[in-house]
């Protein structure tokens, strides 16, 4: 992304034969959504004159006046390279304004502006360096994804086992056209499974920039005939995919607020505070960064990803992971959230934890420098080692209760956040499944 001018923006758009700008913002469940203006009304939608019917987003229904006002934000301008080269199509995200001015505060966005704002305030700037993982499978002949993939690729295989390479190469050939700076790819422990990491930036531009990725890798992977889905648990017998969290904070100095070279640990006093905040509002966080269903399926001993609370600075498989990296680089590794995330309410909700950890000297648990997943329950009863929620049911619970992280939503979008999770909670548990079928029909 860049950092442009309204005139700039015209300028670009004339020059670079830009056709139609797709108007982009979020929803509470973390699904794009956009109108499309033309060139020549591209000067309107920069006086905030674009209005969408509030009434039909997710998230916004109830409002007294259903209109919301669209105001792009004019570093976000990127032309999309998938797109005609004649009568090209661009983006830019909005945020959303009521007609009076004032910022509707059950906007994802604003949510992550709001809490990042404060932060800084307080003397910190959070950094977020994300790690995305999905699949890519085939589609049927009318076009419609599947769970089929013809590869048995492991991880960092290479062509020809990886079968997926040219579309990946391709996916960051496009993020790279759009601004962005990738770091590394390959392919993942399971069959079809792929991860493309990008360079860490602070948390509302990595945030933008995650649902830009989403995007950009759906698009490419239907442009090779492939479906990308980033399902955390497609497929029961094999990995799930995650997106790990590489949480930096500085302070306004610039300085490491994390690291301590003194400590055996490598953190420092605040440090310690920002694992507490984390791990004391843990269950709750857990509800939206991982929101759906399916991400629970990822939860079960054996395929790496955690299932219990715990943290080491020693071991690369606990819940939080200290990296012990030189002072620039250290950072804190999150593992248990999943793509299918808001990315501007999971990062409000991390960052605003860990600061409460800060404001309140939380202290966390003791570290645990021992594989938790291969502990005996014994051994684990013996630490007080405690779990993730096993089900969105749970983890709904748990954020019905978590004042913080309430206040932080907003009373009112957290309200719908739990009763869209209850009700999806209740559908779920009222469907009868194949493996019940296939193991009690014939016997009961």
């Amino acid at each position: 992304m860049g950092n442009y001018t309204r005139e700039e923006i015209l300028q670009m758009v004339e020059e670079e034969d830009v056709e139609f700008i797709r108007l982009q913002f979020t929803d509470m469940f973390g699904a794009i959504k956009n109108i499309a203006v033309t060139a020549r009304e591209l000067p309107r939608a920069l006086n905030n004159q674009c209005v969408i019917d509030g009434e039909q987003i997710a998230g916004t229904s109830g409002l007294k006046d259903a209109d919301l006002y669209l105001r792009p934000v004019l570093d976000t301008f990127a032309i999309l390279p998938w797109r005609p080269q004649q009568g090209k199509v661009a983006r830019m995200i909005c945020d959303l304004y009521f007609p009076d001015g004032t910022p509707y505060k059950n906007s994802p966005r604003y949510i992550l502006e709001n809490v990042a704002g404060k932060a800084q305030d307080e003397g910190y700037t959070c950094y977020i360096d994300p790690e995305c993982e999905f699949f890519l499978f085939h589609t049927d002949d009318n076009g419609n994804p599947t769970t089929v993939t013809h590869e048995q690729a492991g991880y960092l295989d290479i062509s020809p086992l990886d079968l997926g390479e040219n579309a990946r190469r391709d996916m960051i050939l496009t993020l790279e056209d759009m601004g962005f700076e990738i770091i590394s790819s390959h392919h993942e422990i399971a069959p079809a499974q792929h991860e493309i990491d990008f360079h860490y930036d602070e948390a509302m531009i990595t945030a933008d920039n995650l649902m830009t990725f989403k995007m950009v890798v759906k698009t490419i992977a239907k442009r090779h005939g492939l479906h990308a889905t980033f399902m955390p648990k497609p497929k029961s017998e094999t990995y799930g995919s995650g997106m790990h969290i590489n949480l930096s904070l500085y302070k306004n100095d610039g300085t490491n607020a994390l690291y301590n070279a003194e400590d055996e640990n490598g953190l420092s006093q605040e440090g310690y505070y920002f694992i507490g905040g984390l791990m004391k509002h843990m269950k709750a966080i857990t509800c939206i960064t991982n929101p759906t269903i399916n991400s629970y399926k990822r939860f079960v001993p054996g395929y790496e990803a955690p299932v219990y609370m715990g943290w080491s600075a020693k071991t690369r498989g606990p819940l939080i992971r200290v990296s012990m990296e030189k002072e620039d680089n250290s950072r804190l590794e999150l593992r248990s959230p999943d793509a299918t995330a808001n990315p501007y309410l999971a990062l409000a909700v991390l960052l605003k934890a860990g600061l409460d950890g800060i404001k309140n000297q939380i202290m966390p648990p003791k570290n645990i420098d021992e594989n938790i997943q291969k502990m005996t329950q014994e051994r684990r009863d013996e630490l007080q080692v405690e779990e993730l929620p096993r089900t969105l049911g749970a983890a709904t619970a748990e954020l019905e209760k978590d004042e913080l992280l309430i206040s932080v939503l907003g009373k009112e979008l957290a309200e719908k956040i739990i009763k869209a999770n209850k009700k999806e909670y209740k559908e779920y548990c009222m469907q009868v499944t194949d493996w019940e079928i296939d193991h009690y029909l014939y016997r009961l």
